[in-house]
């Protein structure tokens, strides 16, 4: 299933910066901003959120001020749930006898591993790892108007 899939560790960074900077505020993130913030191209996120909001776990929103927002609270969120909305569960055939009785198994093994750590593991958890990294979320600025 994943050990080191590029778009199984980009699908749980792009859900985490959802739930960074817009989690708990009610507020949605654009596409291009988290291309932004994460230094990729729009395009190239896109079909990843896609699976992501058919998987049920996050929400688009359309228009002007749309965007993404989590469907669900970061806790009750877990990084197995984003994984496995964007990865593929087949594995190749190993290639001979050898690879089939030893390898295989063994890959199978640490697939498992890592599919336990990741199901108890939440978003919330990871955003705890963030805060104690010392990242902070950021806030809106404060509306000043005068008439």
């Amino acid at each position: 299933m994943l050990l080191r899939q590029d778009r199984a560790l980009l699908a749980l960074d792009i859900a985490l910066d959802i739930a960074f900077h817009a989690a708990g505020r009610g507020e949605v993130s654009g596409a291009a901003d988290i291309a932004t913030r994460m230094g990729l191209a729009r395009r190239g996120i896109e079909p990843l959120l896609q699976a992501l909001v058919r998987a049920g776990l996050l929400h688009s929103l359309r228009g002007p001020r749309g965007g993404y927002r989590l469907a669900r609270a970061p806790r009750d969120v877990t990084a197995a749930e984003v994984v496995e909305a964007v990865c593929e569960e087949e594995a190749p055939a190993p290639p001979g006898r050898l690879a089939a009785a030893v390898t295989a198994p063994l890959w199978q093994e640490l697939d498992a591993a890592a599919l336990a750590t990741l199901r108890a593991t939440t978003l919330e958890a990871l955003l705890r790892r963030a805060q104690a990294a010392g990242l902070r979320r950021p806030t809106p600025e404060a509306l000043d108007f005068v008439i």
